[in-house]
């Protein structure tokens, strides 16, 4: 199983509208609004890397209101 945080940068007065859609997202296990650089914080799991990597560069991104993206992968 290979978990993830995915840091999220939104347009302005997007962030609760980007983590709820964020949640609808199937590969999604939390996800909350945050302060700092980064808007949203999305913790996200699957069976392999690119499961992980697929919910971001497709899913994610293409979500309206989604500026910016980095994402963290466990190693323990």
């Amino acid at each position: 199983m290979v978990q993830a945080f995915i840091m999220i940068k939104t347009a302005a007065g997007e962030s609760a509208t980007v983590r709820e859609r964020v949640l609808e997202m199937d590969p999604v296990l939390e996800a909350h609004v945050v302060a700092g650089q980064y808007d949203v914080v999305a913790e996200v799991q699957g069976e392999e890397v690119y499961e992980v990597i697929h919910a971001v560069a497709t899913d994610l991104t293409s979500l309206d209101g989604v500026v910016d993206t980095r994402t963290y992968i466990c190693l323990e």
